[in-house]
């Protein structure tokens, strides 16, 4: 069985899940399960260690991280494969995410560095006449960690690598569904010599959780997951922080003044690539009528001449199988739903093996389906013509979602206007929804979430500010 970390060790327990491929349905691994007990000596662990963490210098957090880097850079085949393997993701895409990995740990160790505090301009106001003042941001604390499956190992990065930049300790939970690329990670983390306790990777059920959000040892809860569920932890988290990074149905706008030929592969890549399994994939592809028809044909033989859907161990796959074969069935009820209601179905709907569903492309669903309002986590987009551009934005605007938008065009102007008037926390200008630097602030308004990873922004929501005021007499 894979034993968890914990305070500094591999633990061992009766209690254990299997982790399966879902491509092929063989299992991968027995992983070891935390009990309460174990939970409670993580926290324990973690809380003891933020007193040693906290003081820690600059430079070594700095050196920490960078070993960090190279061990990722000489075990990089090694994540690749097992994030092939638990999340179904195709190669070319896990080969993308272990570079993005060690490129939020090359930023955190950057951040790091940074200038850890500011001036007060305290003679601004009368009183402040014959005062200093300066602010510098602490860390918090313990933080809760909770990560998907779908980036098993860079969104267990964005939150371990700011954690360890500013000084904080975490208790990680890893989704059941891919512990093994965090476990991983661990042993990079135990390898590069984090302090016994910093980061503690352990999967448990989550009905241990309830008691972790009312444990005043704990200043923090970072979850990336679904809508439903970070907004029920939020609820009940008491006096912690919250971050949450959360779902959506990432719509792209198309102009006739944009180079549209271009845009349709990426477009079909960010719709239905790791079977659109991000909060970021393409949903919904606006497109205006003056240019409908030509891109309509453009999209959809792309599609099915470029868009291979199959076996994610091959290097031309670009859809691998859904994490579940519910989640497929879930889908497949939406698109139904969706052509019932009048959509049309532009792409052959394939589904083979346990859970694989080829690219499905749909046309002017009613705009109640749950294919254009709700997040389907699937290889799946519906286009839509609009007639003008105010039109396309009040399209982008009506979901309760928000997180990242495309626009396509050449207009500076219409640029503007989208990044002034779209409800979303990013506006990606002649590039889709998906398109994310490690470096960036990321995160959602509405249902999407609140507050922002990225590792400057992520350091920020894990510090607080404290002001230091002298009396100079």
């Amino acid at each position: 069985m894979k034993p968890f970390y914990l305070d500094g060790r591999w633990v061992q327990t009766k209690t254990s899940e299997a982790v399966y491929n879902p491509w092929s349905g063989d299992k991968l691994a027995e992983v070891c399960m935390g009990s309460s007990e174990d939970v409670e000596r993580a926290v324990a662990s973690a809380h003891s260690a933020f007193q040693k963490t906290r003081k820690i210098p600059a430079y070594e957090r700095v050196e920490k991280l960078n070993s960090v880097c190279d061990l990722l850079a000489k075990r990089r085949q090694e994540f690749v494969d097992v994030i092939v393997a638990e999340a179904g993701k195709p190669v070319s895409f896990a080969e993308a995410e272990v570079d993005r990995a060690r490129w939020t740990f090359q930023f955190a160790a950057a951040q790091a560095l940074a200038d850890p505090g500011h001036g007060i301009n305290m003679e601004a106001s009368k009183p402040g006449v014959g005062h200093f003042g300066l602010v510098r941001r602490f860390p918090i604390g313990v933080i809760l960690g909770i990560t998907p499956f779908n980036f098993p190992l860079n969104l267990v990065a964005h939150k371990v690598a700011p954690c360890l930049a500013s000084g904080n300790t975490m208790v990680l939970k890893p989704s059941p569904r891919t512990p093994l690329s965090a476990l991983l990670l661990a042993e990079v983390l135990d390898e590069a010599g984090i302090p016994a306790g910093q980061v503690n990777v352990i999967p448990f059920d989550h009905s241990h959780v309830a008691g972790l959000l009312s444990d005043l040892r704990l200043k923090m809860l970072s979850f990336t997951g679904s809508a439903e569920v970070g907004w029920q932890l939020k609820s009940r988290a008491g006096k912690m922080k919250v971050a949450l990074e959360l779902g959506g149905n990432a719509a792209v706008v198309v102009e006739p003044d944009s180079d549209w030929r271009a845009a349709v592969p990426k477009i079909a890549s960010a719709a239905f690539g790791f079977a659109g399994q991000s909060c970021i994939s393409i949903q919904r592809i606006f497109v205006n009528r003056e240019i409908l028809e030509p891109f309509r044909e453009a999209l959809v033989s792309h599609t099915q001449e470029k868009i291979r859907a199959g076996d994610p161990s091959q290097r031309d796959t670009v859809v691998g199988p859904m994490i579940t074969s519910q989640a497929r069935e879930k889908v497949l009820k939406w698109i139904e739903e969706a052509t019932a209601g009048g959509a049309t179905l532009l792409t052959p709907l394939v589904k083979e093996g346990r859970s694989l569903l080829g690219p499905v492309l749909l046309e002017n669903a009613p705009s109640s389906a749950s294919a254009l309002c709700e997040e389907a986590f699937a290889p799946l987009a519906v286009l839509q013509g609009y007639e003008t551009f105010e039109e396309a934005l009040a399209l982008v605007n009506d979901s309760h979602f928000g997180l990242q938008a495309g626009i396509f065009s050449n207009n500076l102007s219409k640029a503007l206007q989208a990044f002034e008037e779209l409800e979303v926390g990013g506006v990606m200008i002649n590039q889709v929804p998906t398109f994310r630097v490690e470096n960036m602030p990321y995160g959602g308004v509405k249902d999407s979430g609140v507050g922002r990873e990225g590792v400057r922004y992520a350091m920020e929501e894990m510090t607080e500010p404290r002001s230091l005021v002298i009396n100079r007499g």
